[in-house]
């Protein structure tokens, strides 16, 4: 659901509640402007994509991870989808009740345990991902060529940035 204003009114009504301190303002709107479009992203392809196979979208990018990444320990998982080990415990119970993932306990360390797609999961990855990425191509159809690269390296860059603090 899109916020009940529009970027331009709450941008000025940032500005407005903040202009006695100093602030960058480019900063503060740009990165106003990251959250909302990811927000915005988002629901959208949650709407569009995943809530018809009953996926959240956390659940979505862990089995996007371990169809990337093969097994992973649940460390790394919770870590490269940017949840605590907590929140990936419950994820995980879902989507191995699903029989969508796979426990996989170590055989070094009894207290590590991997996860992994199961067969079910691999085939639900290569069904969906095609019409994840229809949807990530409608969303981005307003942009040139041109302008789809310049986001893609400023967001790049953004993210190297903020990996090195």
């Amino acid at each position: 659901m899109p916020d009940r204003h529009t970027l331009a009114e709450t941008e000025a009504a940032t500005r407005e509640r903040v202009q006695h301190l100093p602030l960058d303002y480019a900063a503060s709107h740009g990165l106003l402007s990251l959250y909302r479009a990811a927000n915005a992203v988002r629901a959208r392809l949650t709407n569009q994509v995943l809530g018809p196979h009953d996926l959240t979208w956390t659940g979505f990018l862990v089995l996007w991870t371990l169809w990337i990444w093969n097994s992973m320990e649940t460390r790394d998982v919770a870590e490269s989808v940017g949840i605590s080990k907590g929140t990936l415990t419950g994820v995980a119970k879902t989507l191995q009740s699903r029989g969508l993932i796979e426990r996989i306990p170590s055989t070094v360390d009894r207290r590590l345990v991997s996860l992994e797609l199961s067969a079910e999961g691999v085939a639900l990855m290569e069904r969906i991902y095609p019409e994840f990425n229809a949807a990530e191509s409608q969303v981005v159809s307003q942009l040139s060529p041109e302008q789809l690269a310049t986001m893609t390296e400023a967001l790049r860059a953004l993210v190297v940035a903020s990996e090195e603090a």
